[in-house]
């Protein structure tokens, strides 16, 4: 049991996966607990990377960018360059509006969106730490609770 509990914690850290695959995988597998402690479970995992992300990803790819090495500054640049043009564009729409805009991205379980993703954003666009943290934070338990739900019901029907 031990190790589907590790299992569900690490597959909520990694990155597109997060926990809107560990949730359905804990619960697929049976993991012998309840749900409220899957969906903590899968929460504190999502969580975990996203203080280090917040403060490093800008700087890698900053440090990318002022690379010697032509294609690391290449790809540096491109990321950066872009994530702030998507960001910039985004935040004149939601005249401040972004943590909101933040939560609801992170919230809403779709492929593309969650803690890691958000996280890069806030980084890029030099947001608050404390209020993309709260917003980032808020949108996994949110995300978490919608999984839990559509797990539970779906299995539920297929299984009976």
């Amino acid at each position: 049991m031990i190790l589907k509990i590790l299992l569900v914690f690490l597959i909520s850290m990694v990155p597109l996966i997060e926990l809107r695959g560990a949730i359905p995988i804990a619960i697929a597998m049976g993991v012998d607990l309840p749900e409220w402690a899957v969906l903590l479970i899968a929460v504190i995992g999502n969580i975990v990377p996203v203080p280090i992300i917040y403060f490093f990803a800008r700087r890698v790819l900053e440090w990318l960018s002022n690379s010697s090495v032509k294609t690391f500054k290449k790809v540096g640049k491109f990321f950066l360059k872009k994530g702030e043009k998507a960001g910039d564009k985004l935040l004149s729409k939601v005249h401040g509006g972004a943590y909101l805009a933040l939560y609801l991205f992170v919230a809403i379980p779709m492929p593309g969106t969650g803690a890691w993703t958000g996280t890069l954003a806030a980084s890029i666009l030099k947001l608050d730490f404390k209020k993309s943290i709260i917003a980032v934070i808020l949108g996994v338990i949110t995300a978490g609770l919608i999984m839990l739900l559509i797990s539970l019901g779906l299995f539920r029907v297929i299984f009976g």
